[in-house]
């Protein structure tokens, strides 16, 4: 899994790309977590070109979107397709997350 962050004005969009298992998903965290201690609060998270997650992956995820509820930020989703959706349908976090089609709408949400 590879991230890659971008400042935005109004916040952090945060591509990640590959796939994101139990061993990424150690990653996943630890670059949240050092994003959330520099200060940042708001992220649009681009799962455009994820092409995999685990039930790990989820839980990170889910843990860093409650990290980000707890300083009054905002973890909006974007991009997710294919087999990634199908996960987070199947597992019910699509309606715990605001998703959007694009970064770009989703930018626009924070």
């Amino acid at each position: 899994m590879d991230i890659e962050i971008i400042r935005k004005d109004n916040g952090l969009l945060v591509n990640i790309k590959g796939r994101m298992d139990a061993l990424m998903a150690v990653e996943f965290d630890r670059a949240f977590d050092k994003l959330i201690q520099e200060g940042g609060k708001n992220f649009v998270l681009d799962m455009s070109e994820l092409n995999y997650v685990s039930s790990a992956g989820l839980r990170s995820v889910l843990a860093t979107y409650k990290k980000i509820k707890g300083t009054s930020g905002k973890l909006l989703l974007c991009g997710l397709g294919g087999v990634v959706k199908e996960v987070f349908d199947i597992s019910g976090f699509a309606s715990i997350f605001q998703v959007f089609d694009t970064a770009e709408a989703a930018l626009a949400n924070l």
